[in-house]
């Protein structure tokens, strides 16, 4: 096992530079909002408050969510007003919408729900009319409306559509699946994005929860305590934020015992290559 150049002592949540060249960093673990932040806007569950405070308390930023998501972007607008934590925040949403009116629309009214005038990331939500919003972003990032600009996809077919949209745009982020089990984008996305200096945010790293149900009861390989790995869900994020292109993984937490948890994988040593693929070999139970 080796230590990379962005390791950090145990316990302190570690960051890796954003590679578009601001001088900034970004902690290694972040959260999404899919699910689990899609309640009613008006009364966030007290959970969901504990859940943010053990995020910041641990000094996570990155915090991802969409038009998409219900009422994911009004509980996120009050629970970072609630907490005053807007300006710790990396806020990042992104347009979900046909044409270019409609997405204009759909951007401001994601400023309102989210309670601020800028967004540290935009980003076009599985590549939906990414040409027309193509524009609208630059237009909003030249405006200083918005910081970082990016697309996302969730899925292993729209590996090669987010390489081609990426050889043929400039965009500051890419949104993409990666899990110890779905591999994909180790072959030529993550390359490409490292090469091209584009950040990248990793979404499904529990392949929505069927990975941990599937290492559920397994024990864990005696290395993962090397690595600071009390359990599954820790093992699976480790191995994705040890690959030196991942900016930042955005698991979902529902509970402040599993963001404490998530959070608990940016902390201490990371796999090297060789360990990685004895994590590999050790995460594919069936």
């Amino acid at each position: 096992m080796s230590l990379g150049p962005d390791q950090a002592a145990a316990g302190t949540l570690q960051q890796r530079m954003i590679p578009a060249g601001s001088g900034e960093a970004l902690p290694l673990v972040g959260m999404g909002t899919w699910n689990t932040f899609d309640i009613e806007a008006q009364a966030p569950r007290e959970s969901l408050l504990q859940v943010a405070q053990e995020f910041y308390a641990a000094g996570a930023r990155v915090l991802d969510t969409s038009p998409m998501y219900g009422e994911a972007e009004a509980v996120c607008g009050e629970i970072m007003a609630k907490l005053e934590r807007r300006p710790q925040t990396f806020l990042a949403t992104k347009v979900w919408t046909r044409g270019l009116e409609a997405g204009r629309a759909q951007i401001q009214r994601s400023l309102q729900l989210l309670r601020t005038t800028q967004l540290d990331l935009l980003q076009i939500h599985n590549l939906l009319d990414w040409r027309v919003h193509t524009a609208t972003l630059r237009d909003l990032k030249a405006a200083g409306t918005v910081r970082f600009i990016g697309i996302t996809h969730y899925t292993e077919a729209a590996h090669a559509d987010l390489e081609a949209v990426l050889r043929a745009e400039s965009f500051d982020f890419v949104q993409v699946n990666y899990s110890l089990v779905t591999r994909a984008a180790e072959a030529r996305l993550l390359p490409f994005c490292q090469e091209r200096g584009i950040g990248v945010l990793v979404n499904r790293p529990f392949e929505e929860g069927q990975l941990l149900r599937r290492l559920r009861g397994q024990p864990l390989p005696p290395y993962a305590a090397e690595i600071g790995c009390a359990d599954w869900a820790q093992f699976c994020l480790k191995f994705i934020i040890s690959h030196s292109a991942v900016s930042c993984v955005i698991p979902a937490s529902s509970t402040a015992l599993h963001m404490r948890s998530n959070l608990q994988a940016g902390c201490g040593p990371l796999p090297d290559a060789e360990l990685r693929r004895r994590m590999v070999a050790d995460g594919n139970v069936r």
